[in-house]
């Protein structure tokens, strides 16, 4: 062997030493980050969480709608849980506020774009995660209901991943809200037609797992009708 693979084998065992000693500490980080989730929100009560895009200006109607459904449901009981970013979640948690009651509750990510905590959230309920995949958890294990307005990519993540785990009952069904036919239509029609008619790739039954209106009334209605048989619990 060369003095040339030496050096590259002792490169090569370096970097699968430091590799497996990030990834020890991570361990620590991601469990830490688990805790301080479970903490806080085992505190707050039923909830209902609010996406859409960072990217809405308030002068959207969508920013409105977020809005005005974030305080109709906090007049409800409901604590109302975003993303703690700009866009469609700070007008959910500005919603909320402006209720004059409820918790506003933000699960920030930190981002190298777009995301920063909004001036809305409830200083004791802002949490920040470096692991969306420990954010997503926590969305869902205290969310009784999702409202998901027009949004991008991340937006999308956090919708199929509730029907996901609804439609293969890894937790208990809760109501789904898509706020904005003009923007879901098409998606949604493709599911029906394509992925359900002529791949049969889902069953008929799980297009019923979400409600799609242009109305913060009817979004906050059928959220109650569906608590209406049952107490407020958390998911899992």
């Amino acid at each position: 062997m060369t003095d040339e693979d030496l050096i590259k084998d002792a490169f090569e065992d370096k970097r699968w030493a430091d590799i497996r000693a990030e990834s020890s500490w991570q361990i620590f980080k991601i469990m830490g980050e688990f805790v301080e989730g479970f903490d806080k929100l085992d505190k707050i009560g039923p909830c209902v969480t609010i996406f859409g895009s960072a990217r809405t200006k308030p002068g959207n109607k969508y920013y409105h709608i977020a809005s005005d459904i974030a305080k109709k449901l906090t007049m409800e009981g409901y604590g109302i849980i975003t993303g703690g970013g700009p866009g469609i979640m700070e007008a959910a948690n500005k919603g909320s506020q402006e209720a004059g009651k409820g918790k506003s509750v933000g699960l920030n990510i930190d981002l190298p774009f777009e995301q920063y905590p909004n001036k809305y959230i409830d200083r004791d309920k802002l949490i920040n995660f470096d692991y969306f995949f420990v954010r997503k958890v926590m969305f869902i294990k205290y969310a009784q209901g999702f409202v998901v307005l027009p949004g991008g990519f991340g937006t999308l993540d956090e919708l199929f991943e509730a029907l996901t785990l609804i439609q293969t009952k890894k937790i208990g069904a809760f109501p789904i809200v898509l706020i904005g036919s003009e923007f879901w239509s098409g998606l949604f029609d493709w599911i029906k037609h394509t992925m359900l008619g002529k791949y049969e790739n889902i069953d008929a039954d799980d297009l019923s797992l979400v409600k799609l209106t242009d109305s913060a009334d009817e979004a906050v209605e059928h959220i109650n009708k569906f608590y209406s048989k049952y107490i407020h619990a958390p998911n899992f």
